[in-house]
């Protein structure tokens, strides 16, 4: 096992973040992490990069809250120079945006799977393995409640848009697994603690995933744990928003889902990490 350094914005002592193993990651397993970037300048994307590039278990990345602005575009070059390929989908005409890389298959951008609003909030595409099936992999970034004077707007019609295309992804993306990943802005029902300022409709859009046979990782493995992956900066409550979903007839695949708080304790995002693992041939 070695450390993770990290060199800060001041230059001054690296920061040391947990050990990942030297050993490189199995090659019957696939690592999926998401990650809210937090809108990152150009020096804090390097950072972040050079984080997860460190990481033997970061295959495939569905990253949220990406900025159109420099510190974007230095997040996608880093990671291409770090030997990702990257698929971001369309202009985001100055809004945040979600972005897939991987560096293991063959990412193809699935061109007929768009949502009818904020389109570069939702990324889709495949990863074909070299040793085993095609994989579906689908990055969201849900709005916040936004401006007093459009609170809610966007989020519901980014929702509705989602809710639309859910009941095709399976036939329309891979004859293997689809995993949704992302932050989805929205807690599930049960949610600890509980948070009144979450609406009906709101769950209403955690159940839609069920509905549509997409399965929360974290919860069908953890089913009673309680877990934050972003915390309120005034009250200090914990919200997870971050998730990941499974398509159910491959739930087999699934070894494992949990939070990675480093990131978050250190200072590169105000969210955590989440990193699932299926039992799928890399390669």
């Amino acid at each position: 096992m070695r450390p993770i350094l990290v060199s800060p914005l001041d230059g001054t002592q690296p920061m040391v973040l947990p050990p990942t193993p030297d050993t490189a990651t199995p090659a019957d397993r696939l690592r999926l992490l998401t990650w809210n970037v937090q809108h990152a300048a150009p020096a804090r994307a390097r950072r972040q990069v050079a984080w997860l590039a460190a990481r033997h278990d970061a295959d495939v990345l569905v990253l949220t809250e990406v900025a159109d602005t420099p510190g974007g575009r230095t997040l996608v070059l880093s990671l291409a120079e770090h030997g990702y390929s990257v698929h971001i989908n369309g202009d985001a005409n100055g809004d945040h945006f979600v972005l897939l890389a991987a560096r293991c298959g063959r990412l193809e951008p699935a061109t007929t799977v768009k949502a009818a609003h904020l389109p570069h909030r939702l990324a889709v595409a495949r990863l074909h393995l070299p040793d085993g099936p095609t994989v579906g992999l689908v990055g969201m970034y849900v709005p916040s409640r936004g401006a007093k004077e459009r609170r809610n707007v966007d989020k519901r019609a980014f929702q509705d848009a989602v809710v639309a295309v859910l009941p095709r992804l399976q036939a329309l993306m891979a004859e293997g697994p689809v995993v949704i990943a992302g932050d989805l802005n929205v807690v599930e029902p049960g949610h600890q603690p509980h948070h009144t300022v979450f609406g009906g409709w709101e769950y209403d859009f955690y159940r839609a995933f069920g509905t549509s046979r997409f399965v929360d990782a974290f919860r069908h493995l953890h089913p009673a744990a309680a877990e934050h992956s972003w915390f309120g900066r005034r009250s200090g409550a914990g919200y997870r928003f971050d998730h990941v979903f499974c398509s159910a007839p491959h739930l087999p695949a699934l070894r494992d889902c949990r939070y990675l708080h480093a990131p978050r304790d250190h200072g590169l995002s105000d969210h955590s990490a989440m990193l699932a693992t299926l039992a799928l041939a890399c390669g």
